[in-house]
């Protein structure tokens, strides 16, 4: 068994959702299953999961830690959410959004956990302000790199130049791997076959985009054809929000990587993602000495529930086999 590679496998429990939600999972229950993969970390979605937030309860901090403890696993990733809109009528001020980001450092300091996610529409000039909070709580902010948006995008440039500028230790990178979707995923366009789309169409959109021919101009062509329907356009659509990076552009951000985000839509039966190339990413992390967690991100249960039940924990359970697979584990 390889332990040298040093990089440790966790669970976002945002991929239990589907289970959440109808009640067939317990956030306790949630976590006994991230501990049964045998993956020790757990990511956390707060507003999603945590009853009467954001007022956290000492009982609630007290029964957090005894499963942490009961389970064998450790908080992780704290996914923050900076609500901009929440008035209908205008934006939250600048120092409006620093104070919930404070709140949301504070809550994430109270349940143990290291690093924070904040989204791609989070304003600079907000993280700039809770950084000292930051470093008061313990907590660092990780920014997650996430599709349409990518590494080389001005946004993402903006932010890294800032990060170096400064030197800062408590603001670093979180990249999502649906930044490396290589081909369309089976799930999505059997979808669009099952909701009546083309097939030879939707063929013609996922061969495309594997091909990296450009995806807007295959937008426009599929709009141009005579047998195309709506569906066929809203596959072709759909395309332009996926992008596929080298994964070898990971080894220039290494020091800025806080945690990994391991996006899969699907892991078939014999532990593979079709459309992201998890051994190349994979072997850039190893190459480049990161140290952290990749947490399993299962994102294919939208694409399934027409016509079956979503079983989000043996998917899950595929995906930490194919993670200890490719680690040597």
């Amino acid at each position: 068994m390889n332990k040298q590679h040093k990089i440790k496998r966790g669970v976002s429990l945002y991929s239990f959702q589907e289970e959440y939600f109808t009640r067939k999972l317990s956030l306790e229950e949630c976590i006994a299953e991230v501990a049964k993969t045998g993956a020790t970390g757990i990511e956390l979605l707060p507003e999603q999961m945590i009853k009467g937030f954001p007022k956290i309860t000492d009982e609630f901090v007290d029964q957090w830690f005894g499963w942490m403890d009961k389970y064998g696993t450790e908080p992780i990733a704290y996914d923050a959410f900076l609500d901009t809109k929440l008035f209908p009528n205008r934006l939250l001020t600048l120092d409006e959004s620093v104070d919930m980001m404070v709140r949301d450092l504070k809550i994430a300091n109270k349940l143990g956990f290291k690093v924070l996610r904040t989204l791609v529409s989070t304003p600079l000039e907000v993280i700039e302000k809770s950084l000292p909070y930051a470093e008061e709580y313990g907590v660092k902010i990780a920014l997650e790199v996430h599709a349409p948006f990518t590494f080389g995008t001005p946004w993402f440039e903006e932010r890294l130049e800032y990060i170096i500028k400064t030197s800062t230790k408590w603001f670093g990178i979180m990249p999502d791997l649906g930044i490396f979707v290589k081909r369309m995923a089976p799930v999505m366009e059997e979808r669009y076959v099952r909701d009546g789309g083309t097939p030879e169409i939707l063929k013609f959109v996922s061969d495309n985009y594997a091909n990296g021919v450009n995806k807007h101009e295959t937008y426009e062509a599929v709009k141009k054809m005579n047998g195309a329907n709506e569906i066929d356009i809203k596959y072709a659509e759909l395309a332009t929000h996926f992008v596929y990076t080298d994964p070898k552009i990971l080894k220039d951000y290494m020091p800025y990587i806080m945690h990994v985000h391991g996006k899969f839509y699907e892991i078939t039966e014999n532990y593979q993602e079709p459309s992201i190339p998890y051994k190349d990413i994979i072997n850039v992390l190893l190459e480049g000495g990161y140290k952290g967690y990749i947490d399993s991100e299962y994102e294919g249960n939208r694409h399934i529930q027409d016509f079956m039940e979503v079983d989000s924990v043996e998917q899950v359970r595929r995906h930490q086999v194919l993670l200890k697979n490719i680690l040597g584990e």
